[in-house]
This record gives C-alpha cells, sequence and structure tokens, in this order.
C-alpha cells in the first residue's frame, strides 16, 4: 500500500500545477486543484504511514496483479476530484479521469476554447503521466507477468536494460528523462510553428502520451498553419516506439531502432494505409494533393497510435474511409511505447504462427519453426498471443452488444467499444465521430466504458485473473 500512498501523493503534486496556472490568470478556479491536493495527498500520506515506510520485500506475482490494478482503477478516482468541484456530474468526471490517464482521449466536455485554462492543463498532465506510467508498465510489469506474449520481451529487455544500467530502477530513470527531454522538444518544435506556449505546452504533453487531449473542439484543425499538424505526426510516430530503444538512440546507437521488427512493420503500415488514403481522397475526394497527404497520413497516423487527434471529419470522408478507420483502431503501436489497441508484435506473432501452420500443412514430417527477432516462437508464446487476441476480439464484441441496450446504432456501439479498449479516442459516427464528443452518451454507457478503457489499458487478461477463483486460492 506504500506503493500507492507514493503515487497518491505524487498526484497531489501534480494537481498544484493547474492551480498556479488558474492563479496566473486570475482564475477563482484554483480551489478546486488545492483541495483535491489537499484530499489525494493526506490519503496518500495515511497509506504510507499505515505500512511503516518502504516496502522490504518485493511483490510476488498475485500482489503484481492486485497492485497495478489497484493504481490504475483508483488513480482516476482521485484525479476527477477537480471536475466534480467544478459542477461536472460523477459519471462524466470519472470518464474523462479514466479516458486522460489510460491515453484514451475521448471526451464528454465541449466548449473546450472556454473552459478554465487550470481544467485544460489538468487533462494534458493526466495524459502525460498515464503515459510515463503505461511504458513502465509494459517494460517492467507486463513481461513478468507474461500477459498475452510479453514474456517474449521478457529476457530481452533484461540484457538490454543491463547494457543501459545494472538496474531497472536507472533504466526506469533514463527512460523518464527521454520522456521529459522528448516532451520539451515537442514543446519547442510546436512554438516555431507558430503555436502559443499555452497550446503547445499543452498539446506536446498530449503528443507524446499520444493521448489525444486538446485545448480546442477543432483539435488541430483549429491550427491554420500545416506544419504543426506535421510536427505532430512526428511525435505521435515517436510516441508509438519502443521507449527501452529510444533511450538506445539517444545514447549513440538510432540502428537498434531500425533493427526492430516491430518498429519496421509499424513504419511500413502507416505508410501503405496513408498512401492508400492519399490516393482516395484525391481521386474520390477531389483533395488537392497536399492537403489529401496531410489529413491522410494525420489521421492514420492519430488512430494507430492511439492518439485520437482530429484534423478533419474523417467520419465524413465516404464509406471506404470510415471502414478502414474502424479496422485501424484495433491496430496498435510497439511494445514499450504509450500506445494502446493491438501491439504490432502480436499481429507479427499470429502471422507468423499461420505461416508456420501452413507450411507444415504442405510439409507435415519436416520441422519448422518461427522467429521473432531472433526469439523463436514457442507453442506458449503463441498460444499467449492467439488467447490475448481471442479475448481482446470478444471484449469488444461483449461490450457492443452492451452498449446496444442504450438505444445506440451499431456504427456508434461497435466504434465506441473498439475505441475505448484500443485507447484511441474518437468514435466513428454524428454522435461519438471526430466532430463528436461522448457527453451525450447516457450515464451507464459511460461508466461500461470507463471499465472497457481500464481493461484495455490493463491488457485485459491484468483484471481477467482477478476474476479467476484459483487467483485468491491459497
Amino acid at each position: 500500500m506504500n506503493v500507492l500512498g507514493f503515487l497518491y501523493v505524487g498526484l497531489a503534486t501534480a494537481m498544484l500545477i493547474p492551480a498556479i496556472v488558474d492563479v496566473a490568470q486570475k482564475n477563482p478556479d484554483w480551489q478546486a486543484f488545492v483541495f483535491s491536493a489537499l484530499l489525494t495527498g493526506m490519503v496518500g500520506m495515511l497509506l504510507s504511514l499505515a505500512v511503516g515506510g518502504a516496502l522490504r520485500e518485493g511483490l510476488d506475482t498475485r500482489q503484481t496483479f492486485i497492485l497495478t490494478t489497484l493504481a490504475w482503477s483508483t488513480l482516476p478516482a482521485f484525479g476527477a476530484l477537480p471536475f466534480l468541484w467544478l459542477g461536472v456530474g460523477y459519471a462524466d468526471a470519472v470518464f474523462e479521469a479514466v479516458s486522460g490517464f489510460t491515453t484514451t482521449g475521448s471526451t464528454v466536455l465541449t466548449g473546450l476554447d472556454n473552459l478554465p485554462p487550470g481544467l485544460l492543463v489538468w487533462r494534458s498532465i493526466m495524459q502525460w503521466m498515464g503515459g510515463v506510467g503505461i511504458i513502465v508498465m509494459a517494460i517492467v510489469l507486463l513481461p513478468f507477468l507474461r500477459i498475452g506474449g510479453m514474456q517474449l520481451f521478457q529476457s530481452e529487455n533484461s540484457d538490454r536494460s543491463e547494457k543501459i544500467v545494472s538496474r531497472s530502477v536507472e533504466l526506469i530513470r533514463l527512460i523518464g528523462l527521454a520522456y521529459v527531454f522528448l516532451t520539451v522538444l515537442c514543446i519547442a518544435a510546436y512554438l516555431v510553428t507558430g503555436m502559443d506556449l499555452f497550446d503547445a505546452f499543452n498539446h506536446a504533453l498530449t503528443t507524446i502520451a499520444t493521448g489525444g487531449y486538446s485545448t480546442h473542439d477543432q483539435s488541430f484543425g483549429f491550427f491554420p498553419n500545416p506544419s504543426s499538424a506535421w510536427v505532430a505526426v512526428v511525435f505521435m510516430i515517436v510516441g508509438a516506439l519502443p521507449f527501452v530503444l529510444i533511450v538506445q538512440a539517444l545514447r549513440g546507437h538510432p540502428l537498434h531502432l531500425w533493427r526492430d521488427p516491430q518498429v519496421r512493420a509499424l513504419l511500413g503500415f502507416l505508410a501503405f494505409v496513408s498512401l492508400t488514403l492519399t490516393i482516395y481522397l484525391g481521386v474520390q475526394m477531389k483533395f488537392p494533393f497536399d492537403e489529401a497527404i496531410l489529413r491522410a497520413t494525420f489521421n492514420v497516423v492519430s488512430i494507430v497510435t492511439g492518439t485520437g487527434y482530429a484534423y478533419g471529419n474523417f467520419a465524413e470522408w465516404g464509406p471506404p474511409v470510415v471502414g478502414i478507420t474502424l479496422l485501424l483502431m484495433f491496430v496498435g503501436g510497439c511494445t514499450g511505447s504509450t500506445t494502446g489497441g493491438i501491439k504490432i508484435f502480436r499481429f507479427l506473432v499470429f502471422f507468423g504462427t499461420v505461416r508456420a501452420h501452413l507450411r507444415r500443412m504442405v510439409r507435415p514430417h519436416r520441422i519448422m519453426s518461427e522467429e521473432y527477432a531472433g526469439t523463436r516462437l514457442t507453442p506458449e508464446l503463441s498460444f499467449s498471443v492467439l488467447a490475448f487476441l481471442v479475448v481482446y476480439m470478444g471484449s469488444v464484441g461483449v461490450i457492443t452488444v452492451a452498449l446496444s441496450f442504450f438505444d445506440l446504432d451499431l456504427v456508434t456501439a461497435i466504434s465506441a467499444a473498439a475505441t475505448s479498449v484500443g485507447n484511441v479516442g474518437p468514435g466513428l459516427g454524428h454522435v461519438i465521430g471526430p466532430a463528436g464528443h461522448f457527453g451525450s452518451m447516457p450515464d451507464g454507457a459511460k461508466w461500461l466504458l470507463s471499465f472497457a478503457m481500464l481493461v484495455g489499458r490493463l491488457e485485459l487478461f491484468t483484471v481477467l485473473v482477478l476474476l479467476d477463483p484459483d487467483f485468491w486460492s491459497k
């Protein structure tokens, strides 16, 4: 519990930043953040004192599952306090906070251009903090918990961390420094394109975290300079790369990034889909070439990386774009990044497993095996990935059916389920599309989608294992 206490104290400290912003702008809403910080910090200190200081023994697998789930489910509850103080409904406040910490980017708020500056900053900070938490979880916890094939990176990350530093704590420190450095670099790049400091700061935080919260209802359509959108494309892709390899690249080994199969697959996939949509927008929708390539590339990168920024209303570009966008919601970035969805490495393992099966059908007496980055794909690993894919698709299906009971049309229901489990952001249709929001949905649907965002961010099995009676047996 002292770990949770430490996290709560850190969260309380972060709440003081939007309070300072509101004070500087002479906005009375600073009180909401101060009182929220006091309550959150007090709970954190009480938890830390209750367990008597530092944790002396390591966590076992069961404790790690419980701690991970508790942290991700309780931090948004405290993060929602400023919204509640400012009059936002409970379901809306929790939805916005969960969407923030999981870097989903779906929002129930409208009139962003006129919201208090402190509240906008708080939304950005939640996503930025959630992003670094996701990286740490993906690098340290998930390989240890062997979820959905993540054991493939257990020895790999250990070897890499030994080459960088001797301890995982130091690796996390280096990743944190890289995360801050890239955020500052993104702020500077946005400033060069003509953004003011407030917009540059907020969008840099939510870009590198692949979160997607904006300070404007039009998202990136608000900014007249197209170079702002291109900067976002670059840093959204950076946020979708493995941060362990980014650390190595910053330490003078950039080729390590290109040698990773999932990095090459991600970049190739983004290029192919962007080119396809560029041709479609130019030929079918009659967009000028420069506008077609920007709109296509920006929105493809935004959806695949799970950022969720919008540059134009792609829901109005015809059924082919809507269909492609729905499929893209299921594709994620690289392992060890801030993205959600089905990570690229899982698709590579899946296709490798299918290829090996087809080859065995042709030559049943020949011993053949597939590899990923020099590691042999064992039956256990392949089964783990296939199980994840089945549960992932099943979860989207179940949530879609559940949402249909709230009188939502099929497009809205399935896109809401896919965007929530995949931590993407916008849905499809007139209600929750890139030009819409989730505010008009029933409260019951918001609670369901909040749960879906958490389950998706925790890689499904982290939560589902808690429902297994064997987990609680001695």
